[in-house]
């Protein structure tokens, strides 16, 4: 089911979410796959959606840097300085999980990756559900990232509860990924953010 992003889809969106469904929708990179993501049983209906390997943990996006305590074991510096430097944006960072948290969620990494969107559309979406949904790419693996509603439709014909269509992404990169849990940065990718910008707010190289 295909729905434009609207208050009503919202709200649509926000009981799926809280039923323990699934939804796809815009973000501020590409269209993601949402889920509660303190619902294990949820979480894992997007491994089996996407065929994803067990081993990987799935990312977050919040509606505010509150939304980001609750996840968190701690708040290393570096989450600090990045959050206040280029937060709102694509950076995706990579802190200490807070116990409690799915291992569906985590994959036993004892981490969590989380991003707080440069969308104000995506962060109020995402405020509907809760504060924090579940935001890995919206493709089965292995595929190119959904760009629009009516990509999502093709690579999932069921599984899913809800497309919201928020229109066509105009990015062109996925998020950067930093993981913060060492004593040292360290880049897992880097995509919309450069190396260089986060280097520049940390004052110090990154691995």
């Amino acid at each position: 089911m295909i729905r434009s992003d609207s208050d009503e889809t919202r709200k649509l969106a926000a009981e799926i979410i809280s039923n323990g469904g699934l939804i796809a929708f815009r973000t501020d990179t590409f269209y993601g796959v949402g889920a509660d993501p303190l619902n294990a049983s949820a979480v894992g209906k997007i491994k089996t959606l996407k065929g994803r390997d067990e081993g990987k943990p799935i990312l977050l996006l919040i509606a505010d840097l509150a939304d980001a305590e609750a996840l968190l074991a701690s708040q290393p510096k570096a989450f600090e300085i990045l959050s206040r430097a280029i937060w709102p944006g694509p950076l995706t960072i990579v802190v200490p999980a807070v116990d409690g948290l799915p291992d569906e969620l985590t994959a036993g990494t004892g981490t969590v990756g989380v991003r707080l969107p440069g969308s104000e559309e995506v962060r109020g979406l995402v405020r509907e559900c809760g504060g924090r949904l579940t935001a890995t790419s919206a493709n089965p693996s292995g595929r190119e990232a959904a760009k629009c509603a009516a990509d999502v439709s093709e690579y999932f014909a069921t599984g899913l509860d809800l497309i919201v269509d928020g229109g066509e992404v105009t990015a062109t990169q996925p998020s950067t990924v930093i993981d913060v849990t060492g004593s040292v940065p360290r880049l897992l990718r880097e995509g919309a953010v450069s190396r260089n910008e986060i280097e520049g707010a940390l004052g110090v190289p990154v691995e």
